[in-house]
C-alpha cells in the first residue's frame, strides 16, 4: 500500500527519526523485558527485530524507563511496518504513538508523526484492499491524531473510499442509533461521538445510495436527527 504522498511521508519520519535511541531504558526486566531487548532501544543506527517492534508498540507505557524516547527509536520501523501491514497487534494497550505525547516533541517530529499518519490513512482509503480491515485502520489513525477529525475530512468521495465507508457505517451504526460508542470510542468525549455521528448522518449517505446500499442510507440519515426524532421518524412505519 503505497502512494507517492506516503513514500514521502515514510522517508520524511527516515530522515526525522534517524539516530533516536531511548539511552536510559531498560523496561519492565521483571515480566516483560528482557535486557537483551531493552538493549534493542538503547542502541541507535540498528534494527530491531520484527517481533520486538510489535511488542513494544502494544505495551502500556508504564512498561518503560522512557516510553516517549522508546517511541520515537522505534518510528521508522513502525512507520514502514504499518504501511506494509507486517505490523501485528501484540498486546493489550493502544497503539504506543497513541500513548505518546507526540504533538510536545521538536517541530519536525510532530509534523512528521501528523504527515504520515494522514498519508497512511488517505492511502487506505484508495486501495481497494488496504494490509489492514479499514475499521481497524480508523482506530489507530484516530487513536494516534487523538480525535476523529483529521481522519474524517481525510475521508474523500472515492470508489474505494465510500465502500469501506459503507464497511465502517454497518459495524458502527447500531450503536450509534442508540448513542452509544463504538467499540474504538469508548475512551472519548461526548464531542467526540458526536462528531462522528453528525458527519456520517450529514456526509454518508448520498455515498451509500451511490453503492445502491439505500436501507443503509437511509438509516444513516437518521444520525444528524436528535435522539427521539431519530426514533419517532417514518422510515420505522414502511
Amino acid at each position: 500500500m503505497r502512494t507517492p504522498e506516503l513514500t514521502a511521508a515514510l522517508a520524511e519520519i527516515d530522515v526525522v527519526f534517524n539516530g533516536e535511541a531511548s539511552p536510559t531504558e531498560f523496561g519492565c526486566a521483571r515480566y516483560c523485558c528482557p535486557a537483551e531487548d531493552a538493549a534493542y532501544l538503547r542502541t541507535p543506527n540498528s534494527r530491531v527485530p520484527p517481533e520486538l517492534v510489535s511488542r513494544f508498540l502494544y505495551k502500556g507505557s508504564q512498561h518503560f524507563t522512557d516510553h516517549e524516547a522508546a517511541m520515537r527509536r522505534l518510528l521508522p520501523q513502525c512507520a514502514h511496518a504499518m504501511a506494509d501491514g507486517t505490523l501485528e497487534d501484540a498486546g493489550f494497550a493502544p497503539h504506543g504513538l497513541g500513548q505518546a505525547d507526540w504533538r510536545s516533541w521538536a517541530g519536525p517530529q510532530a509534523r512528521a508523526v501528523e504527515t504520515f499518519v494522514r498519508a497512511w490513512w488517505r492511502a487506505a482509503l484508495g486501495t481497494a484492499e488496504p494490509p489492514y480491515p479499514v475499521p481497524d485502520m480508523f482506530e489507530t489513525a484516530c487513536a494516534i491524531l487523538g480525535g476523529v477529525t483529521g481522519p474524517l475530512a481525510d475521508w474523500s468521495p472515492g470508489p474505494e473510499a465510500d465502500a469501506h465507508l459503507a464497511t465502517c457505517v454497518q459495524q458502527w451504526l447500531d450503536d450509534l442509533m442508540l448513542d452509544r460508542r463504538p467499540g474504538f470510542l469508548r475512551e472519548s468525549s461526548a464531542a467526540t461521538l458526536t462528531e462522528l455521528r453528525t458527519w456520517l448522518g450529514e456526509h454518508a449517505p448520498a455515498r451509500l445510495r451511490s453503492l445502491g446500499a439505500t436501507d443503509l442510507a437511509d438509516r444513516t440519515a437518521l444520525l444528524a436527527l436528535s435522539y427521539d426524532a431519530r426514533w419517532n421518524d417514518p422510515y420505522w412505519s414502511r
